[in-house]
């Protein structure tokens, strides 16, 4: 299957930068496969970077997981949307975006590179909380399914929007333009039972001019 866009060619783009920027700034991705009656099968999932791998993990009992772990074929998607953009008519609404799909088939870690690949997947969502909690214990290890799905030369697909609505070919019908969308960390709220102080990864992620430690 050709990986490849056919219409607006020019929102494909080849640059690997580009595309772990995208990977780096999401968490989730939706991960599809084929079951083996041939239905349509997709799930919602948590990612993490690893060099040129995307780590994925669930538990041992996760059906798409454990299928794909046995060898079909998968592809993963990712969306951020940057800003709305409203055009003068209907027909100019749209958004500015960037996207990626993954295709490929999953390796299933054990040992060592999965214990590495978990705490990678940690601290994608944390960088530096591995390091501020526990190591997984094995009955941890045991019930948790962890792979990885190889970021090739030509199994990826990096997608981009940019830039203003088009113009009318006459006068503009009305206002146009664009929205920019924005996700930020709020100020964290600890747990009822958490004991200690806020970690020095959750400091980090504090808006500016949070408060004092909880």
């Amino acid at each position: 299957m050709e990986h490849r866009i056919h219409r607006y060619r020019e929102r494909e783009h080849h640059d690997r930068g580009e595309l772990y920027e995208l990977l780096d700034g999401e968490q989730f991705a939706v991960l599809s496969t084929v079951s083996d009656e041939g239905e349509p099968w997709a799930v919602p999932i948590s990612y993490g970077r690893l060099g040129d791998r995307i780590v994925l993990h669930g538990s041992t009992g996760a059906g798409l997981l454990r299928a794909a772990a046995a060898g079909a074929p998968v592809v993963l998607t990712v969306v951020h949307v940057d800003a709305l953009v409203v055009g003068d008519r209907g027909n100019g609404t749209s958004s500015n975006y960037r996207s990626a799909t993954i295709r490929g088939r999953l390796q299933r870690l054990e040992g060592p590179e999965k214990v590495e690949a978990l705490n990678a997947l940690l601290d994608s969502y944390l960088p530096g909380r591995s390091g501020e909690v526990p190591q997984h214990t094995n009955k941890e290890l045991a019930a948790t399914m962890v792979c990885t799905l190889d970021i090739g030369e030509d199994n990826w697909l990096y997608k981009t929007r940019t830039g203003m609505p088009s113009a009318p070919d006459g006068e503009a019908a009305g206002w146009a333009g664009v929205i920019p969308l924005e996700t930020r960390f709020g100020e964290p709220v600890p747990a009822p039972w958490a004991k200690g102080d806020m970690p020095a990864s959750v400091r980090a992620v504090r808006p500016q001019d949070g408060g004092d430690e909880g």
